[in-house]
C-alpha cells in the first residue's frame, strides 16, 4: 500500500466516524466496537 492510498483510507475513516458522531450520535461506532470485542472474546477462548 502506497502513501497515497494509505491516506485516503485514513481520510474516509475519518469522514465517516465524523458523519456518525453528527448524525447518530456515536451509536453506529459504539455498535461496531461492541461486536468487535465480543468477537476477541470469543477468539480468545477457541485459542
Amino acid at each position: 500500500m502506497n502513501s497515497q492510498i494509505s491516506i485516503v483510507l485514513a481520510l474516509v475513516i475519518v469522514a465517516l466516524l465524523c458523519l456518525d458522531m453528527f448524525f447518530f450520535g456515536w451509536e453506529g461506532t459504539v455498535f461496531l466496537l461492541r461486536k468487535i470485542a465480543e468477537l476477541i472474546e470469543w477468539l480468545a477462548f477457541w485459542r
